[in-house]
């Protein structure tokens, strides 16, 4: 299978960006990409809770949703869409960070919201409390695809790799990233834990990325790391994206992932122990 990550500088207008990934995934699949993926937060990038609430819309009525379905259809191709924010019955008026994979018939095969939050002060100039606007999720999703079973997580997520574990001892064989990464934990542990999170799983890794300096109409704008990622079973780099937008291209071979685990089956390794 070849897989497209889509590398994107998403701003805070949703139709905006929908042209702009709209290009890009129709240019992936004249390439031949059956698998392609867009970033978090593919439809916007704002640090406005005020321009949030006047232009994201709930899952029905999402136009970007909508809109790529149809593209996926169009082409006959697996979209993963890294991310969506939108709005939810939430009682404080949160919103989901939520991921999708669509079929190539444009149905949605699965969705998952990103469960763990960035709440985090990296410096005196950069602080995140994602878990004030959004509301984090509480399932971990695997979908069952003809090119091999998908695990969905969202960029902070890979910090945590007890997920991953989990989603690979139930039979992940593909991990998607899909990420907005600050540029300054970006570039001390961006590929550091893609690239753990793929040897301990022996799984791909796919984390298509936001990168650059974010438009926005309201509020500061943000900035993130770029450096879209594709990391093989045994854990090397396959593929990385820089620092702009564009395409990275990817051959995915789940032979690969049978090797690595054959080479080192930590997966069944869990022993049992007490304490601390």
């Amino acid at each position: 299978m070849k897989a497209a990550l889509i590398q994107l500088n998403s701003s805070d207008d949703p139709a905006q960006n929908l042209t702009v990934t709209r290009r890009w995934i129709d240019e992936a699949a004249r390439a031949g990409a059956g698998f392609v993926l867009t970033p978090e937060v593919t439809n916007c990038v704002s640090t406005s809770r005020t321009r949030q609430i006047e232009v994201l819309r709930d899952e029905d009525t999402d136009n970007t949703l909508a809109a790529l379905r149809q593209v996926a259809a169009q082409h006959g191709i697996w979209l993963l869409i890294g991310s969506l924010a939108l709005k939810t019955d939430d009682s404080a008026g949160r919103f989901a960070n939520r991921s999708f994979l669509i079929a190539p018939d444009g149905s949605i095969m699965a969705r998952y919201d990103k469960i763990h939050m960035f709440d985090v002060k990296i410096d005196a100039g950069e602080t995140y409390r994602e878990s004030d606007g959004y509301r984090p999720g509480i399932e971990a999703v695997i979908a069952a695809t003809p090119f091999g079973r998908v695990g969905m997580t969202v960029c902070y997520d890979m910090r945590f790799p007890h997920l991953y574990r989990t989603l690979a001892k139930s039979g992940a064989q593909i991990l998607t990233v899909p990420a907005a990464f600050s540029p300054v934990t970006g570039k001390a542990h961006w590929e550091t834990l893609l690239r753990a999170r793929a040897i301990e799983t022996g799984c791909y890794v796919l984390a298509p990325a936001q990168c650059g300096r974010h438009g926005a109409t309201r509020g500061k704008p943000r900035e993130t790391h770029g450096h879209s990622l594709a990391v093989a079973p045994w854990g090397e780099v396959l593929a990385d994206g820089g620092e702009a937008p564009g395409i990275t291209y990817v051959d995915l071979d789940l032979n690969e992932v049978a090797k690595a685990r054959a080479r080192v089956p930590s997966l069944t390794h869990d022993r049992p122990f007490a304490g601390p």
